[in-house]
């Protein structure tokens, strides 16, 4: 079988479907959730059924939690395995980014009485500014026309105290207590990581993995075993992804999965992932919702024969999306 094709099928972006939220964010160990939109279009592409009311309920009942993970960038996962891979991550990233928060004056003794503050205020969910209030209230002024609100917030939920919670209803995030993690030393955590890793992105080397999680490429390599799960051959499979979907973010490039004289039209700059069409894991078009419409955008002819299929994701997206309520 194609390396590609068997990309996608460890992606859950081939062959048979999940059937709930956490069956597709477990498949891949995390799914990008910087965007709330696209990551419901991550769900989407991996099950069958769902809509994005789905994708809120689990939010909203701690099936799954978004929070800082890999490479210290906001993602969803399964709310069993968040307070692991957050210690295991977590401090990590919080340490690199000690730098940026000294700039906007906070201080590590700062942080650690903030955090605590931010423990107790989070027993039931709190907005950025109703956390920002508490903090006041004990005598630490964090300015909220500044980053520092979201620093000390992320250094928070980076150490293993707070996740997000539920959205509340005009869209706003909102901030709870995470559970804390089992025990669970460093060399049997990265060890699970990398195992889990396999599992979702096969084939995949310690590099792809090294990159997807923000380790060092030694930790990486020493935890990292290339035995990855046989997959029956799918067929030929067309998926409409959204932007950051795992599926070109999870690995070193995607230079396998995008030809290379149309890698700008996926990332024009910066961190910025466009939402693509893969045929058989290979991305041949661009896509976007204009006036409740999508557009295709190809980078060249398109394959044969997948008109229909590509027809079939355009209508499902609008099923998903509540566009169309049959």
């Amino acid at each position: 079988m194609d390396s590609l094709v068997e990309r996608t099928v460890s992606q859950g972006l081939a062959g048979p479907r999940g059937a709930s939220v956490v069956d597709a964010v477990r498949r891949v160990v995390a799914l990008q959730a910087q965007d709330v939109r696209a990551n419901r279009l991550a769900v989407r592409a991996r099950t069958e059924g769902l809509t994005r009311v789905d994708v809120d309920a689990a939010v909203a009942d701690g099936t799954v939690v978004r929070t800082w993970a890999m490479r210290g960038t906001l993602h969803m996962l399964a709310a069993e395995d968040a307070p692991w891979i957050v210690a295991l991550l977590g401090p990590r990233f919080a340490h690199g980014l000690r730098g940026r928060r000294a700039q906007l004056g906070l201080t590590d003794d700062i942080c650690a009485r903030g955090a605590e503050v931010i423990a107790e205020a989070a027993r039931e969910p709190r907005s950025r500014a109703e956390l920002v209030d508490a903090l006041a209230g004990h005598g630490i002024e964090v300015d909220p026309r500044t980053q520092a609100p979201a620093h000390l917030i992320g250094y928070a939920a980076m150490t293993g105290v707070i996740r997000r919670g539920p959205d509340r209803s005009d869209d706003e995030p909102t901030y709870v207590l995470l559970e804390p993690a089992d025990p669970l030393d460093e060399p049997k955590a990265l060890a699970r990581l990398a195992e889990r890793y396999v599992e979702g992105h096969a084939p995949a080397t310690a590099e792809d993995f090294a990159a997807w999680s923000g380790l060092p490429l030694g930790k990486a390599r020493s935890a990292f075993t290339a035995t990855a799960p046989k997959h029956d051959d799918p067929g030929r499979t067309v998926r409409l992804v959204g932007h950051f979907d795992a599926y070109l973010l999870g690995y070193r490039d995607r230079s396998a999965a995008v030809p290379t004289k149309y890698a700008k039209r996926i990332q024009a700059g910066g961190g910025f992932i466009m939402p693509a069409v893969l045929v058989d894991g290979r991305a041949v078009a661009t896509w976007k919702r204009a006036r409740g419409r999508v557009e295709i955008e190809p980078f060249d002819t398109l394959p044969k024969g997948i008109d229909d299929a590509i027809d079939a994701e355009i209508a499902d997206i609008a099923r998903f999306l509540a566009d169309n309520p049959a």
